[in-house]
């Protein structure tokens, strides 16, 4: 896992007219399963898949499931947490996905520089 500069994964999907946002998706879903210990859960390319098919249902899903998943990962590391699936699941709603995943892209950032 390496941290991701936020400003440059926002800039490159707008570049790439979400070509690399399709990729963050990926690798953000990934590293949150890592993070929080969930191998179980639906890896990032399965989730870009079913998001794709259910013409972004289960991506709404996915954001509140995320937002579980960074607190889990937080109250592993004995980080004081709240509840991130309901922001990121009114973010997805109102189409404001993309500062969702730089939320998320934060936090992850934040939980591999503590190692």
């Amino acid at each position: 896992m390496k941290q991701r500069s936020i400003p440059v994964s926002i800039i490159l999907s707008i570049v790439t007219c979400g070509i690399y946002g399709l990729y963050w998706f990926v690798c953000i879903t990934n590293e949150m399963n890592a993070l929080s210990n969930q191998n179980g859960a639906p890896s990032g390319g399965l989730s870009l898949v079913l998001s794709i098919i259910t013409c972004n249902i289960y991506g709404i899903y996915w954001a509140y499931k995320m937002g579980e998943k960074v607190d889990a990962a937080k109250q592993q590391r004995g980080i004081p947490s709240s509840n991130s699936g309901i922001l990121y699941l009114i973010l997805q709603l109102f189409g404001l996905a993309v500062i969702g995943m730089a939320l998320m892209q934060n936090e992850a950032n934040n939980m591999i520089a503590m190692g």
